[in-house]
């Protein structure tokens, strides 16, 4: 990701009966008719949802084997941020300029995951603890925990850990409470299991060099 970040148009049609993904990328990329689009001109338009439209933008991406370490550092400035109560995020320049192509964007809008379509037949706007301020912080810190998995090598690791991160980050888009409770605890143990095999491999590997000494 690099390039230069285009100015934002003021305004884009929504279409209300779309999956929220869909529907959330068609916004963003209505919004910004360049060719590329900047990190940091979507956190300035998208205010104090920045922080779920960010974080889901990053983990569509980290599914796919061999990309998750490179959106894991954004993820987890983010993360950081929002653990500590930021309403709206501050990109550090080098994350603000990364950029995201608009053709990408359009082919992750269009995710052919079944289980996801599933999710997202049910998010709506509900309002709950998941939704305030404390809600906002477990989110956060969860997303550092997820961050820190996708940053760490390990066969099979990535994907849950992320793919309890989008569900959250969806609930959190849309303001539902309920999805970003499920999201949580599908995050939390998605990234004990990435835990697990990380502490595995690490085992193993003291062992085999013990043996070898």
């Amino acid at each position: 990701m690099d390039g230069i970040s285009h100015t934002a148009e003021t305004a884009a049609p929504q279409a209300g009966h779309d999956a929220p993904i869909s529907r959330i990328i068609q916004e963003v990329v209505e919004r910004f008719p360049g060719e590329r689009i900047s990190l940091g001109d979507m956190s300035e338009v998208f205010g104090d949802r920045a922080f779920g439209l960010l974080i889901l933008l990053l983990c569509l991406p980290a599914m796919i084997p061999g990309m998750a370490s490179v959106f894991g550092i954004p993820m987890l400035v983010l993360g950081v941020q929002m653990g500590m109560g930021r309403r709206t995020p501050k990109l550090p320049g080098f994350i603000a300029r990364q950029t995201i192509k608009r053709d990408d964007l359009m082919r992750l809008g269009g995710t052919d995951s079944k289980w996801l379509k599933r999710i997202e037949q049910y998010v709506k706007p509900r309002p709950g603890f998941f939704t305030g301020p404390a809600g906002d912080k477990i989110v956060g810190w969860l997303t550092v925990y997820c961050a820190l998995m996708l940053i760490l090598p390990g066969p099979g690791t990535n994907g849950p850990p992320a793919f309890g991160n989008i569900i959250m980050a969806l609930g959190v888009v849309e303001s539902d409470n309920r999805v970003i409770g499920w999201g949580a605890l599908v995050t939390l143990l998605g990234c004990i299991f990435a835990t697990v095999v990380v502490g595995a491999l690490i085992w193993v590997a003291i062992t085999a060099m013990g043996w070898v000494m």
